[in-house]
């Protein structure tokens, strides 16, 4: 079960870019009760947390992106969205998005590379 996401590319420095990330057909029915969340790896670095949106709405961010990226979900389509802005260079990594089940189950997608050129 694989999560898709999508909207990656090359950006310069200060542009913004928004990814995408639908749930497969296997999980849908779940959407509603799921944490969902983004999460980028360097080239060479630990995958890290980079936003979640909780079952309730919820919105966490790591500080490093706090006031730049948004993440929103649209449950009519299942889907969940990170809003990039002013986009920096140390922003280049592959992103994933992740869904948590209520019983910790974790589905992950596979991922959408985002570079920021300088």
């Amino acid at each position: 079960v694989q999560l898709q996401a999508s909207g990656g590319g090359l950006v310069q420095a200060g542009g913004s870019l928004r990814l995408s990330c639908r749930l497969p057909r296997t999980i849908l029915s779940v959407f509603n009760t799921m944490d969902i969340s983004w999460h980028r790896q360097a080239t060479g670095e630990q995958r890290e947390l980079v936003a979640t949106i909780t079952s309730s709405r919820r919105t966490i961010y790591a500080d490093s992106v706090k006031d730049r990226f948004i993440i929103s979900k649209d449950n009519s389509r299942k889907t969940v969205y990170l809003q990039m802005n002013n986009l920096e260079p140390a922003d280049t990594a592959v992103y994933y998005c992740n869904a948590r089940s209520m019983s910790d189950t974790d589905f992950w997608g596979q991922g959408t590379q985002v570079t920021v050129s300088s």
